[in-house]
């Protein structure tokens, strides 16, 4: 094995739920990956601060949970996926419009970066998702 496949099989292990390849510390490997997941549910809070509000103290497990075994993509598309995986009654209205925005103002299909909509219909959308999340 190369120095460069297990530097791949390290950071598999570090941040997607790859086994800890020969040589390391288990438990040291196990310890930096709960510090990582931490560190990523802190960029998502940034990014997506009232999705993050919906869980209150409860955030930073249960983003980890569902950030385990799962690569980080940027906190905008971990919030996205997270907040799309979500059970629509956890999150709080502040949390749906928020969700909805981006909705409104990129287009993202959960493999791709989101791209950004157009400014007419990207505010439409906002309006729309807006009213409705209110009437329901």
């Amino acid at each position: 094995m190369t120095l460069a496949d297990r530097q791949r099989a390290l950071v598999d292990a570090l941040v997607a739920g790859g086994a800890v390849p020969p040589g390391f510390d288990a438990a040291g490997v196990r310890a930096a990956a709960v510090a990582l997941r931490r560190k990523r549910a802190g960029e998502v809070a940034r990014t997506w601060p009232f999705l993050a509000a919906s869980y209150g103290d409860r955030w930073h497990r249960a983003f980890a949970e569902w950030a385990s075994g799962r690569p980080p993509q940027g906190s905008l598309r971990d919030g996205w996926d997270f907040a799309r995986c979500a059970d629509p009654a956890t999150l709080t209205p502040l949390a749906r419009d928020e969700l909805a925005g981006r909705e409104a103002a990129f287009r993202y299909d959960g493999a791709t970066a989101p791209v950004p909509r157009g400014r007419l219909a990207a505010r439409l959308r906002l309006l729309l998702s807006r009213h409705g999340s209110r009437s329901t």
